[in-house]
């Protein structure tokens, strides 16, 4: 009975447990829980969804139930994101769950009934499916997109990144989880950061990876993306992410370089740290903290199993059995700090470099730096103060930066920073602070200064005298910083400064090579270790263009051909072409066109335009030439205008005229390949000269290197012009008569001489007319 009684209280915990989760799902509302309304656009549920996950992102709100929010908002986002689950939740009050959970119950509940009559080790057949179980491990170190790209992407700069993508029922992703996680683990604590990106969440995240299958490792430095495709081992990840690193971080340094290496605070501007260990590679640690702190320190390695090491461990005083850093500054011989310490932690190494960040009178190469160095007053407690040595360039120390230095170090006011510039590479800097005169040309001298704002406002004051870098000299400045503890108002002076030059930046082409070796670094470690679905994209556009350039190639490769079947010229004896061949661009109806323009556009044809109207015409382009003298230049060019005025529609056809007193030589040798044109000359033909060849027109094919002739023919009122010139041969044609070319004949026979040019143009545009083919076109000098 008591059994009995049992089994019904179970029951009624079971079913009230049921009807308190209906409950809870039917209070959920997507819609509330985005803010957003019923008719609410994609847009403006992705708007909110980012507001609100940034908002209550558990790593950003610490408030004890934002973790919970966190998780309403991606499930409300995941089904309205989803416009088949936003139309079931509309229409049924939930988003098709219902069914799966019911499918599940019956599952669990043959499994069970199953589970009954057989008995087994049910570990066994565990899979850790369960979503909230899994992700408690990766939970904090989920991604967003805007959280990837604010955050991650920046200080991509200062640490490398290792990411995980994941995705439900991966079964990869389980296989790999207690290798990421001890992998985790480790490089976290060295300083590398981790994330997680949910590929059915974070869909947009993924793809802006190029992560396409899961589960994918990849790393992130310097903003750019690398891919991890060795076996997921821990031994592996770590040398991954030490991989991403660059190689010339960490310089090895012997007892043959370290003068050398020391050496370089003052060209590089950055103090020198030194890790002296027992392992001949350098520790992943030290690397990272080289990364972070590359702009600032120079970092350097020393193996004291190595031989010839114990010149530096016995200088320097070092415990070989523990690690220890040195960090040298202006003085090579002893070093400015140290720490000592076996298994050396993270946090330690920061603190230590942080406080040894900058040198003790650094040289100012930036207006970074400037900023860092000398910031803003922000308050009356929070004054800073900067004394700077304006110095000229040495390539050994000089007296009064030794002095300088040695007064830095006996410094010890928190609020007085000590810099130096030099003036001859920062000119506007040092003339802005210095007082007008000559006392100070061309020696050093020291001001001090505090700024007010961003835009270059300071308040400053110059020492009266040259800085020597005598007792008095210190004397004096000692004073001026007692004076300015009790009365700020020492600082009497105002002025504007200009920005610093930066003096290490590298020049504009070796930053151009940088960025071609990264560029091919990428092209290549893409083409090699990449899928096919990011290569796709590269690969579609470099066959595109092979494809087109061959293409190309293959037709130009054919057109030659034609041309050169068709560039010989025919024999004399050959009869004239048949009026059915013509030429492509010039058909029958090409004639019939109705002119564009209410007039003809006629160019003189000289050297100028000789190239452009000739040599390179396109091809199916002619240009037709009228050759006329200065005496017959307005009528001829008036009855040429009107014969070929129909034809002005097509714009394959171009119109201009040759001047015979200028070019006659050129168009005698043009002559020449047309039969029996014009005879080749001989020293006994004593009216050659005065050959007149006005009223020719000459139709060019630039590209096909043939031309077409056009003759004028006498008119009966042009023979008895000719009858009263005694000394013509009649047996000529009228464009070949011997004599002066106006002899005898006025404007109308000029006229004349065009007057069956249009019915020879209709034959030009059929290709019934003889071409004559010329080897190559001549200069038209």
């Amino acid at each position: 009975m008591e059994v009995k009684k049992l089994s019904i209280s179970w029951q009624f915990l079971i079913v009230l447990v049921l009807i308190l989760q209906i409950l809870s799902a039917l209070d959920f509302d997507p819609y509330r829980v985005l803010g957003v309304s019923r008719t609410a656009s994609q847009a403006d549920i992705k708007k909110a969804y980012k507001k609100l996950a940034r908002e209550w992102h558990p790593d950003k709100n610490k408030d004890p139930g934002a973790e919970d929010k966190f998780i309403q908002i991606s499930k409300a986002y995941e089904i309205l994101s989803n416009e088949e689950k936003r139309s079931h939740y509309d229409h049924y009050g939930d988003a098709g769950e219902s069914q799966d959970y019911q499918k599940q119950q019956q599952r669990e509940y043959r499994f069970r009934h199953f589970h009954e009559n057989f008995y087994f080790d049910e570990s066994f057949f565990h899979f850790p499916f369960n979503s909230e179980r899994r992700d408690s491990i990766d939970e904090k170190y989920l991604l967003h997109f805007s959280h990837y790209v604010n955050e991650v992407v920046p200080d991509s700069f200062k640490k490398p990144y290792l990411i995980k993508i994941t995705s439900d029922w991966c079964f990869s992703c389980i296989h790999i989880e207690p290798v990421w996680k001890e992998a985790v683990q480790e490089l976290e604590g060295l300083g590398v950061g981790i994330g997680v990106v949910h590929a059915g969440y974070e869909r947009r995240l993924a793809h802006h990876l190029g992560a396409h299958s899961t589960p994918s490792i990849l790393g992130i430095i310097n903003g750019k993306i690398s891919f991890f495709h060795n076996a997921v081992v821990r031994e592996n990840l770590r040398q991954f992410v030490e991989s991403l690193l660059p190689g010339n971080l960490v310089e090895k340094v012997t007892n043959k370089n370290y003068v050398r290496f020391l050496s370089g605070w003052q060209q590089e501007n950055k103090p020198h740290v030194l890790l002296f260990d027992q392992g001949p590679v350098v520790p992943l640690l030290y690397k990272l903290t080289a990364f972070a702190y590359k702009d600032y320190l120079s970092f350097g390695y020393v193996y004291v199993g190595l031989r010839g090491a114990e010149e530096m461990t016995r200088q320097y005083n070092i415990n070989v059995y523990a690690p220890t850093i040195l960090i040298f500054k202006e003085h090579i011989n002893k070093p400015a700090d140290m720490i000592q310490a076996r298994g050396l932690k993270k946090q330690v190494i920061e603190d230590f470099i942080t406080q040894n960040k900058y040198l003790l009178a650094t040289r100012l190469t930036s207006q970074k730096l400037f900023h860092e160095l000398c910031p803003v007053k922000r308050s009356h407690r929070q004054r800073k103060y900067c004394v700077v040595l304006l110095t000229a360039e040495a390539p050994k120390l000089s007296r009064p930066f030794e002095a300088f230095l040695s007064f830095a170090l006996a410094n010890t006011q928190d609020t007085v920073r000590f810099v130096h510039v030099h003036s001859g590479r920062q000119q506007e800097f040092a003339s802005t602070l210095l007082p007008d005169g000559e006392a100070f040309q061309g020696k050093s001298a020291v001001s001090i200064l505090e700024r007010r704002n961003t835009a270059g406002r300071v308040v400053y004051k110059t020492l009266g005298d040259p800085w020597t870098g005598s007792e008095s000299d210190k004397f004096v400045l000692l004073g001026h910083l007692d004076q300015l503890r009790k009365d700020p108002a020492l600082l009497s002076s105002e002025a504007v400064l200009p920005d610093l030059m930066d003096e290490l930046a590298p020049f504009f082409l070796l930053r151009w090579l940088y960025s071609a070796s990264d560029y091919m670094a990428d092209c290549w470690d893409s083409i090699f270790h990449s899928n096919w679905r990011e290569m796709m994209p590269l690969l579609s556009l470099i066959f595109s263009a092979l494809f087109i350039l061959f293409g190309t190639v293959i037709v130009q490769a054919f057109s030659d051909s034609n041309d050169e079947r068709e560039s010989h010229p025919p024999d004399k004896e050959e009869v004239p072409e048949k009026v059915g061949k013509a030429e492509p661009s010039f058909t029958k109806d090409s004639s019939s066109k109705i002119p564009k323009k209410g007039f003809v556009e006629v160019t003189e044809l000289t050297d100028v335009t000789y190239t452009s109207n000739l040599v390179r015409l396109r091809p199916g382009h002619m240009n037709v030439v009228l050759i006329l003298s200065n005496s017959t230049k307005t009528s001829l060019l008036q009855k040429f205008a009107l014969e070929v005025y129909s034809f002005t529609g097509t714009s394959c056809l171009h119109f201009s005229f040759l001047s015979l007193d200028k070019h006659r030589e050129w168009l005698e040798y043009l002559l020449e390949f047309a039969q029996d044109a014009a005879p080749i000359p001989n020293q006994y033909d004593k009216h050659f000269l005065e050959r007149d060849y006005t009223g020719y027109v000459l139709a060019l094919n630039g590209h096909k290197k043939y031309f077409c002739l056009f003759k004028p023919q006498k008119t009966v009122e042009e023979e008895e012009a000719l009858g009263s010139c005694g000394d013509l041969d009649p047996s000529l044609p009228l464009g070949e008569s011997r004599g002066r070319p106006s002899c005898g004949l006025g404007p109308r026979p000029i006229k004349g001489k065009l007057s069956k040019l249009s019915l020879w143009m209709e034959r030009l545009l059929e290709g019934s007319l003889q071409r004559f083919y010329i080897p190559s076109w001549p200069e038209l000098d």
